[in-house]
């Protein structure tokens, strides 16, 4: 049980728990040489498989022999993992699978997959929400879904999960983790570098905590960024947990959904319209005045309060919320999740960039029913990078994409300098308590 540890400032209380990234932890992913080119003479992965067919049954069983002597204990179900890897080369080159023995086909299947160290730079920029299975949880618990922004080899960031159960007095416990992890799968593999939704499923035997969702399509290429998560309300018990994040392929920015109600399946899909280019959207858990809204940063600098009546098209360029007015955010200022709805109104958690761009956590309060209306700020930042937090890939950073409201407190995770990840715990009254 992790309990709150260190008083910060006035309302915050941090815990010495770190979450920092791991290189050991690793996933199986297909290793793709390029389909474009299977029908031409030559062709990379038509060659690969000619030389594997070529290998005599002797030599070929005992190369799998090998793979499976560094592999078999690194990773989940591997040999069922080769095997459906091939079944997806087969369809791809349009082979023939029947003249294949099945340890060849699985040797094949072995060299389009290779190993990849997800968490290996960093782990950063959490979110978390209400986990869809509340059932036997005690009075006043909470158990929830951490997302987590996870960098691995060339800097490519994915997302990352871990489940836990929060308690009302501001203690909390992850779930368990595997020294290995799963990827989602496409639920058609046609929809590989597709531009528009594609769907994508964790595997039915892998835990939430265990299953990471990388890069699929030509926009997302270079990585998904800073997933904001929410339990979006659609009324009557009828409930979606949506996330914005950042689609960033090399050399431009899309703002993209990710949509499921169970985290078993995922939707991820482009945000149409202008709004859309922007980085840094968090949406409102539920509709205000009969419409959808977010919270955005359109101009790099400041806050606005967009709306839209689709939730995957926003053309409207919004409203100006808040403009730096204190010297810790006097660069920029941008939101840190989605608002939380208080008695006294959305509470919004916000960072502030300042002099040596350093980012500090701030928070502000909005009407309840006129959000664009800023009832309160926070004069002071509410965290900052202190001591060894200032240390890290980015220095001097924190910065979160989620808070979680348990009773009258909240939980915080937040990232640390880019490269590890803390927790804090408050009440929400004392939190208030500090805005002007």
């Amino acid at each position: 049980m992790n309990r709150p540890e260190k008083p910060e400032f006035d309302a915050l209380r941090v815990f010495d728990l770190r979450l920092h990234a791991d290189p050991s932890r690793v996933v199986l992913r297909p290793f793709h040489l390029g389909w474009q080119a299977k029908n031409a003479p030559g062709g990379r992965a038509m060659k690969l498989v000619d030389d594997i067919r070529a290998l005599d049954e002797g030599r070929a069983a005992a190369e799998y022999a090998r793979v499976l002597r560094d592999f078999k204990e690194r990773h989940w179900q591997t040999e069922t993992i080769f095997s459906e890897r091939f079944d997806e080369v087969a369809a791809n080159l349009a082979l023939d699978p029947s003249a294949f023995s099945e340890t060849r086909k699985r040797l094949i299947g072995s060299y389009f997959c290779h190993e990849y160290t997800f968490a290996a730079a960093a782990l950063m920029n959490p979110s978390i929400v209400p986990h869809p299975d509340q059932s036997g949880m005690q009075d006043g618990c909470l158990r929830f879904v951490m997302s987590l922004r996870a960098v691995g080899e060339g800097h490519i960031s994915s997302v990352a999960f871990r489940e836990g159960i929060a308690e009302a007095d501001g203690q909390f416990q992850l779930w368990p983790q595997a020294s290995f992890a799963t990827s989602v799968e496409l639920d058609e593999e046609e929809q590989f570098d597709h531009d528009g939704t594609v769907m994508v499923h964790r595997h039915p035997d892998s835990s939430l905590s265990n299953t990471v969702i990388f890069p699929i399509t030509e926009q997302q290429h270079n990585g998904l960024e800073d997933l904001r998560l929410v339990r979006f309300d659609h009324g009557g018990g009828d409930y979606e947990w949506v996330g914005t994040y950042t689609a960033y392929s090399g050399h431009s920015i899309r703002s993209e959904l990710l949509r499921t109600r169970d985290f078993r399946s995922f939707a991820l899909e482009p945000i149409r319209g202008r709004a859309g280019r922007n980085k840094g959207m968090a949406l409102f858990p539920e509709k205000i005045g009969g419409r959808y809204a977010m919270v955005g940063r359109q101009d790099g600098k400041n806050l606005f309060l967009l709306q839209s009546d689709e939730l995957d098209h926003w053309d409207d360029e919004g409203v100006l919320l808040m403009e730096p007015k204190y010297p810790w955010e006097f660069i920029q200022i941008g939101n840190c999740g989605s608002p939380i709805l208080t008695d006294a109104g959305w509470l919004l958690f916000t960072h502030g960039v300042g002099a040596m761009r350093k980012y500090a956590l701030g928070c502000a309060l909005l009407d309840r029913d006129d959000p664009s209306k800023v009832l309160a700020r926070s004069p002071e930042p509410v965290l900052t990078a202190e001591n060894a937090d200032r240390s890290g890939y980015v220095p001097n950073v924190v910065y979160t994409c989620g808070a979680l409201k348990v009773g009258e407190r909240l939980l915080i995770p937040y990232g640390i300098s880019d490269s590890a990840v803390g927790f804090a715990t408050c009440e929400i009254e004392d939190l208030l308590g500090l805005l002007e």
